[in-house]
């Protein structure tokens, strides 16, 4: 008996589709727990150009029905520096790798987990870069969080192992990352911004599974985050599949995001406004008018890759 090929196998491209389930469970001080559906993309930086070029449907900083902008993720060196002109999205990773010590080649491969603008509007919580060498060696992670005042924050995620294991976690089946790092982001009123993120990441295959906790300073957990999915081919006909079983994505994100927030005002959860401790709000991209500028990216030194 012949073995079914896998969704990788019988796709001409790198990039993917995942259907995805996504999970929030609060811990402390009130416990409130949600999951819902949706559909993400992994896009292979490289195929943004061919993936327009082949689909009706997708299309790369032009107006499509799914539509993907550089600038709407990691400029770097960001507009506030004063850069003449913004560089393409893997130049800009590339660019604030090496400001985190990880020098890249033009050659390495770059995927990005997120979600593409739907009929013009997007919001995305968190996407995820997936860094490898020319021959498919993973380098790094790194988790880009965005709030809804329009800021981001990218975070490097080392490799953990690959694959193996790490405190006592089972052996995972492909390359995994981890890294527990302050936020110094305001990215909820309902967190404080001296929780820090826990993020576990697994470059992305057949299945999705990634983590991201918020944990105290004295390693309590007080907030559960999952992103799990299963892979599906690149093609207009999946993208009409999915955009009927999770009509218009990124703003069912959005709509869901204000209603939790409503449920937990309601249970009284603590809040913290933003403008209450903009001193707490480091390197933060496109950061909003209620920071102080040497608080934003703009302010830091820039390093580039001389490859």
């Amino acid at each position: 008996m012949s073995r079914k090929r896998s969704n990788a196998e019988t796709s001409p491209w790198r990039s993917c589709l995942y259907e995805c389930r996504v999970m929030h469970h609060r811990l402390a001080p009130k416990r409130h727990r949600f999951e819902y559906g949706i559909f993400m993309a992994l896009l292979d930086l490289d195929e943004l150009d061919a993936l327009t070029q082949a689909s009706r449907l997708f299309g790369r900083n032009r107006s499509r029905p799914y539509h993907f902008r550089d600038a709407d993720h990691l400029q770097f060196p960001s507009p506030e520096s004063g850069a003449d002109e913004a560089p393409d999205l893997k130049s800009s990773v590339r660019r604030w790798l090496v400001t985190q010590g990880v020098e890249t080649q033009p050659d390495c491969r770059i995927r990005l987990l997120t979600l593409p603008r739907v009929f013009g509007y997007v919001f995305n919580p968190v996407s995820f870069y997936f860094v490898e060498d020319a021959a498919g060696v993973p380098v790094c992670a790194v988790a880009e969080v965005g709030n809804t005042f329009g800021e981001l924050k990218p975070f490097l995620v080392p490799l953990a192992g690959a694959p193996g294991s790490r405190d006592g976690e089972p052996e995972a089946s492909a390359p995994s990352f981890r890294l527990v790092a302050p936020k110094h982001f305001y990215v909820s009123p309902f967190s404080d911004l001296e929780l820090r993120f826990d993020f576990r990441l697994q470059s992305p295959d057949e299945a999705l599974a990634i983590g991201v906790n918020d944990v105290t300073a004295a390693g309590e957990t007080v907030l559960i985050s999952a992103l799990t999915g299963r892979r599906r081919p690149f093609s207009d006909a999946e993208l009409l599949r999915l955009t009927a079983r999770y009509p218009l994505v990124t703003l069912h994100v959005i709509t869901l995001i204000h209603w939790h927030a409503l449920k937990l005002w309601w249970k009284r959860v603590p809040w913290f406004r933003k403008a209450d401790r903009p001193e707490r709000q480091l390197g933060v991209f496109r950061p909003h008018s209620s920071l102080p500028s040497a608080h934003s990216v703009a302010a830091q030194p820039l390093k580039f890759p001389t490859a």
